[in-house]
């Protein structure tokens, strides 16, 4: 989980921003941020004393920039945030460091899907998948002179593991918001007019606010096709599979994308075998197919793993009365019956769908398509006759952009500048994506296939180099050597236009890829950047210096590229 992203910023927007303001001035109470906005209360340099004067002085600050702060022109907040999840709480954060008074309302619990059913206590049974994986292996054991014998596991330890650190989290983030003066407010927000919202929960009575301006951070839930029935026991969501509270001995899992995969890591970790269903023709759909091919060879071939493609779980029947999960299949194309799975239990891992029921769209003409709030490229909501709803955006999975916390934290930082005064739209070709597998995956930008397509619309050419993890020293000190990185360019211009990586840590060293492409910078500069030696970092040091860019091309900082 990431409660704040870099997101990408033109030469005009930075001016706007005012480069004469010290980063100390926009952190109301002098808080020094130690990695995740969430974990701010950790920072020893913390002075919450002060945080009365630096939001006075942040609002008169954006007051003075054309933003109304402190609840001016007879509203009750400037800034009023439904749902308190990664993209509400990154929206919240900044909007108190631009000095706008602000309120956040939460249904269930902060932190969202990301921090209670998601990213967060997922990376916990991972770390613990990782470990035991490594400990199984007796030949690279061996290989680095380590000798383990019968490594094995606590499951409800586990399971605690991943519990706790949500919880410690969940509380990071709660006690970030409350020290800088957001207002938390329990209770489920409908919008009931323009800039009115109304919220409350069972038993008690509604309350109705007003704000200058509202955001939709309401997040997704799981995706359950039709037929398959879900009993949270055998039968489950990755909402369920995150409790642990079996290791099955077969366990399907229904869809191979980012949550399929990581699932199959921790499962196979812990003694299971796995089946997949995928409805494409190939494992891994969403990836680049060069790196999805690898991915196959090193993440599913050598592990207890078999799959199906091409068909469509039709009915799912959970295990009862001594019977075993019943899955069955049906060709994707022909819809045909091909078989019938017997396994102890499936995990339903076939997306995610926005969370966008009862927010009272319907009381300002706005019309969800599947589910997802239309919005244009600044978030700011459309209603059905394609006009823009003043004063109303929408971030993070409710939108559909992309689905993934640190975008819905990055376009809630994107919408709060654009709330106080300064217009700012957000690349989302920048943003990265990581799977955490063992060896981890990730990506930024385009797919080659993706990137020859538009090569094709718009008439450029397009070049691809690859690097290997296996010329990097440390990652043959780790006995790591699996991976590759690839970078697809143009080579008329330097520009990047993706990064893919599949190796040791890949969704650490993708961030050098993102922010390049964030920044504007070209491949003819970058490849001037020095890494430290040995470090995992220049496996990306050599795929830069690999390209080759034509001759006349100038070695300069550029404009950073629009989405």
């Amino acid at each position: 989980m990431q409660s704040t992203a870099a997101v990408s910023v033109s030469a005009s927007a930075t001016a706007s921003r005012g480069g004469a303001r010290s980063e100390a001035a926009r952190r109301p109470g002098g808080i020094r941020v130690c990695g995740l906005r969430g974990e701010a209360l950790t920072c020893p340099s913390l002075r919450i004393s002060q945080a009365p004067a630096r939001l006075a002085a942040a609002r008169a600050a954006a007051a003075a920039n054309g933003a109304v702060a402190g609840s001016g022109g007879g509203f009750d907040y400037d800034l009023v945030i439904i749902g308190a999840g990664v993209g509400g709480h990154g929206a919240a954060l900044h909007a108190v460091e631009e000095g706008l008074k602000t309120a956040i309302i939460e249904g269930d619990v902060v932190g969202g899907t990301c921090v209670n059913r998601g990213c967060v206590p997922s990376k916990a049974l991972l770390a613990v998948s990782g470990r035991m994986r490594e400990l199984h292996d007796e030949h690279h054991m061996k290989s680095m002179g380590l000798q383990v014998s019968s490594p094995g596991y606590d499951r409800q330890g586990v399971a605690d593991h991943a519990n706790n650190l949500a919880s410690k989290i969940r509380s990071n983030l709660t006690n970030s918001m409350k020290a800088l003066g957001v207002d938390i407010l329990t209770g489920v927000g409908t919008i009931v007019g323009k800039q009115k919202v109304r919220y409350g929960k069972a038993g008690f009575p509604d309350k109705e606010i007003t704000a200058r301006n509202i955001i939709i951070a309401t997040g997704s839930v799981p995706f359950v096709p039709k037929g398959i029935e879900i009993d949270g026991k055998t039968v489950f969501t990755s909402d369920h599979a995150l409790k642990l509270e079996s290791v099955p001995d077969w366990i399907a899992i229904v869809g191979s994308g980012y949550i399929g995969l990581e699932f199959s890591d921790v499962y196979t970790a812990l003694g299971s075998e796995v089946t997949f269903v995928e409805a494409l023709d190939q494992l891994m759909p969403g990836f680049d197919p060069e790196i999805a091919k690898l991915a196959q060879r090193v993440l599913i071939n050598p592990r207890k793993i078999d799959y199906h493609t091409g068909v469509f779980a039709s009915k799912i029947t959970p295990a009862k009365d001594g019977k075993p999960v019943l899955i069955e299949l049906i060709d994707a194309k022909t819809k045909e019956h091909k078989e019938t799975l017997e396994v102890d239990a499936a995990l339903i891992a076939t997306g995610r769908a926005p969370f966008t029921k009862g927010l009272g769209l319907e009381n300002i003409n706005v019309v969800t398509q599947r589910g997802f709030v239309p919005v244009d490229e600044r978030m700011r909501v459309m209603d059905a006759d394609g006009n823009v709803v003043p004063n109303l955006y929408c971030i993070g999975d409710a939108n559909g952009k992309l689905m993934l916390a640190h975008a819905a934290s990055a376009q809630g930082i994107s919408v709060v500048e654009q709330i106080s005064g300064k217009d700012h739209i957000l690349n989302h070709l920048s943003i990265p994506a990581a799977c955490f597998t063992h060896p981890e995956i990730s990506m930024v930008g385009l797919t080659e296939p993706q990137a020859r397509e538009k090569a094709d619309k718009e008439g450029f050419e397009v070049n691809v180099v690859k690097t290997s993890f296996k010329a990097n020293t440390k990652a043959l000190a780790e006995n790591e050597g699996d991976g590759i990185a690839k970078l697809i360019y143009r080579p008329d211009t330097g520009e990047i236009l993706g990064v893919h990586i599949l190796g040791l840590h890949a969704a650490d060293l993708i961030h050098e890829a993102s922010n390049a492409i964030a920044l504007g910078t070209r491949v003819q500069d970058i490849k001037f950047a020095v890494h430290a030696h040995p470090t995992l970092s220049e496996v990306l040091d050599e795929l830069f210096k690999a390209a080759k860019v034509n001759s006349g091309v100038s070695h300069s900082v550029n404009e950073p590229v629009a989405a």
